[in-house]
């Protein structure tokens, strides 16, 4: 959830430069990691599977409360949204495909897979750079708790020279979202989906590392993909759930974004967004039929109950309340979706598909 421990390397020119930033970009998973699996260790959050990513995890200690909570509220908004998608494909009685662009270490897929949803979920594809992808790849075949939920050994394949892994419904492949997605999307996501199926796509603190053209360029290249090749009788839906950082331009955003150049970390895709309300034009370009968006503060105050803020609350002091709001005004869920010759079905879906409020959350 926040920036990157400062790098130990000097900066260089060129080349070398831009990949100094790649590399701290990479190091931003690492946060995000432990992160997790500290607010696990505290009992914010139950996740069997993330210590089997960390090395040394048992070593690891636990973050400040200020990034456990902001995590745990990341965490349970975007949770919420995806078992939503899943209850509706099999309300409709369809399989549903998850693409998560950026996956770094997520844990996600074995949830789903060791879930109430597990027969739900058809294809599950995990994206990015191949030093993420590789050290991921080495996770899983190390992990018998995770290589265990891939299926039968025969069934899980290494290719790309180690850089990629497939099972039978998962499939982690290396790649650099910010390129073309026409030069590369066709050939690595090629037969792993099936156009007619609702599909969800992960947008997880990655669209804000990339240029406003180049993410434009990716959301584009899926719809035009499931518009092109979906069989418009079959009502398909292509939903998507964001999570970034946003408004940057004021006071406490400017201390974010010197923070992170400090670290050799720009954010490129946070400048067309100053508000909660211009997140959704990032869909409504591409004509999504809904979307909205809710920044963390407000998820925390409305949208989880008061007994769960009074359960997280007595597991550690957090004295830094202030901080924690100015932070969590400064991130944000956006999710939409767009729909194919829309059934009845996938209509009153989409009316409903969001965060629910709850009755007031009391303040700290």
């Amino acid at each position: 959830m926040f920036p990157p421990s400062p790098s130990q390397q000097p900066r260089r020119l060129g080349r070398e430069r831009i990949q100094d930033a790649d590399g701290a970009i990479r190091q931003t998973d690492s946060d995000a990691i432990l992160a997790r699996l500290s607010t696990v260790k505290k009992g914010y959050l139950e996740d069997p599977f993330v210590a089997h990513l960390v090395p040394r995890a048992q070593f690891q200690p636990t973050r400040p409360p200020l990034i456990n909570v902001g995590t745990y509220i990341r965490s349970k908004s975007i949770d919420s949204l995806v078992d939503q998608w899943l209850e509706f494909c099999e309300r409709e009685h369809k399989s549903c495909q998850i693409v998560s662009l950026g996956a770094g270490s997520d844990t996600r897929f074995w949830r789903i897979a060791t879930g109430a949803h597990a027969d739900t979920l058809k294809t599950y594809v995990e994206l990015d750079f191949p030093d993420v992808t590789t050290k991921k790849a080495m996770a899983i075949r190390k992990s018998k708790e995770l290589s265990m939920v891939l299926g039968p050994p025969d069934n899980i394949t290494i290719s790309l020279g180690g850089n990629a892994l497939h099972s039978t419904k998962y499939h982690l492949l290396p790649c650099d979202l910010r390129l073309p997605p026409s030069s590369f999307l066709p050939s690595i996501i090629g037969g792993n989906l099936s156009p007619s199926l609702p599909t969800l796509l992960l947008f997880e603190c990655v669209l804000v590392y990339m240029s406003p053209e180049a993410s434009s360029a990716l959301i584009e290249w899926f719809v035009n993909h499931f518009a092109s090749t979906s069989d418009p009788s079959n009502g398909s839906v292509l939903g998507a759930i964001v999570y970034e950082m946003f408004g940057l331009q004021d006071a406490f955003g400017q201390v974010m974004m010197n923070n992170l150049r400090s670290r050799n970390v720009s954010l490129p895709g946070a400048s067309p967004y100053p508000t909660v309300e211009s997140l959704p034009t990032r869909f409504a370009r591409h004509e999504f039929t809904f979307s909205d968006a809710l920044t963390l503060r407000e998820v925390r105050e409305k949208y989880i109950s008061p007994s769960e803020l009074e359960r997280i609350s007595s597991l550690e002091m957090l004295d830094e309340v202030e901080e924690l709001n100015l932070v969590l005004e400064h991130y944000a869920i956006t999710w939409g979706a767009k729909t194919f010759m829309p059934s009845e079905t996938s209509r009153s879906f989409l009316g409903q598909w969001g965060l629910r409020i709850t009755s007031a959350a009391s303040d700290d």
